[in-house]
């Protein structure tokens, strides 16, 4: 599979149902700069990304740069409930911006942009240049550095540009026959067909030794699937042993969520899995990112192992002290809500009782 739309294709048209913010756009006017963001309102970076976007709009809008937001991947039971749901999540994270959101339910803007461009995951930023070209497909932060060289029309003949296509391109391809073996994957699941479940994620592994998501897989699809406990449990120390090996915060706090989050535990050696999880907890924390997201994230794997273990109140110290870190730190308000309100919910679940921060109080879960 091979990327059709690239840096200097000609943009694709405009095509969809709503426009939700802004006045219709028919075709994209040349002699202005464009940027394309693709989001969903399920995608956690989407929206910390998108208001990031509204405020380069706001510094070079003058410029003639003009962000649209296309949301073509909501997940919905019909168009009209999809629609809802995105009107909502623009009310939240885009309160005071006058950028344009477009909404397509049929699939064309997935098809034409997305697809032909081997663009799988959001948010996905196009960058269309003043003569209607595309000029830049990927992160929507480079943008950031990025943008002031589109300007200026000094970007798509670069060094960096090109690099950075060729990059897109071989990671783009990579990512397709990836998609193709979790489909693979996802279809041997649903009818239980472990034999080509278990085959296609030993391809994934070798094929993708970087990838967290199929060692996931293999897991959960040996103990939440199959429950074959010997074999997950194999699985599941192969899995730490890689994490330990890479020194990664990521691969270990996955890990942690596999021994501690998701499956019935039960028929797996209760005594070894709670020392594993020691080691893990212990490790990430000497390898504490002091970046706020990365914190949260790994802070609520470490906290729920003290949990499950007994030790409540580590677990309790551990989630206030990623309540001050990322607090202290210089997000989008929005964004540093989200992470707030994730830490509060499970400190107020452990605590038992309502917890406050800040201007944020949060209720205990209600009991069965």
């Amino acid at each position: 599979m091979t990327s059709s739309l690239n840096s200097g294709s000609p943009a694709p048209s405009i095509n969809v149902q709503h426009w939700l913010r802004g006045d219709p756009l028919s075709n994209l006017q040349l002699g202005k700069i464009y940027i394309l963001d693709f989001f969903s309102t399920g995608c956690g970076p989407c929206g910390p990304a998108l208001a990031r976007l509204a405020q380069l709009q706001e510094e070079y809008g003058d410029m003639g740069v003009e962000i649209i937001a296309v949301a073509s991947r909501e997940e919905a039971a019909t168009a009209d409930e999809a629609r809802a749901q995105v009107d909502a999540w623009a009310s939240k994270w885009l309160p005071n911006s006058n950028i344009r959101i477009a909404f397509d339910y049929s699939g064309e803007m997935d098809e034409h942009w997305m697809d032909a461009s081997l663009s799988f995951g959001v948010p996905q930023a196009f960058v269309v240049d003043r003569d209607g070209s595309i000029a830049f497909i990927g992160d929507p932060d480079e943008l950031k550095f990025i943008l002031p060289r589109v300007i200026d029309g000094s970007w798509r003949a670069s060094a960096e540009a090109k690099n950075a296509e060729s990059e897109r391109i071989a990671e783009g391809e990579l990512d397709a026959l990836e998609k193709a073996l979790l489909r693979r994957i996802r279809a041997a699941t649903e009818i239980e067909d472990w034999k080509t479940t278990l085959s296609a994620i030993e391809e994934g592994i070798n094929l993708f030794p970087d990838s967290i998501n199929f060692h996931q897989w293999h897991v959960g699809t040996l103990i939440g699937g199959m429950r074959d406990m010997d074999a997950g449990w194999i699985a599941l120390g192969q899995f730490a042993r890689n994490a330990i090996e890479r020194n990664s915060e990521d691969w270990l706090s996955a890990v942690l969520e596999q021994l501690f989050g998701w499956y019935d535990y039960s028929g797996l050696p209760s005594a070894e899995r709670f020392s594993m999880g020691k080691e893990l907890s212990e490790r990430i924390l000497r390898l504490y990112q002091q970046q706020a997201l990365s914190r949260a994230d790994s802070s609520l794997s470490v906290a729920l192992y003290y949990h499950e273990s007994g030790d409540n109140g580590r677990a309790v110290d551990v989630l206030e002290q990623a309540l001050k870190f990322v607090d202290g730190e210089s997000l989008p308000e929005v964004e540093k809500e989200v992470w707030l309100l994730q830490l509060l919910h499970t400190l107020a679940e452990y605590k038992g009782e309502q917890v406050c921060h800040g201007k944020y109080c949060v209720p205990p879960p209600k009991q069965p």
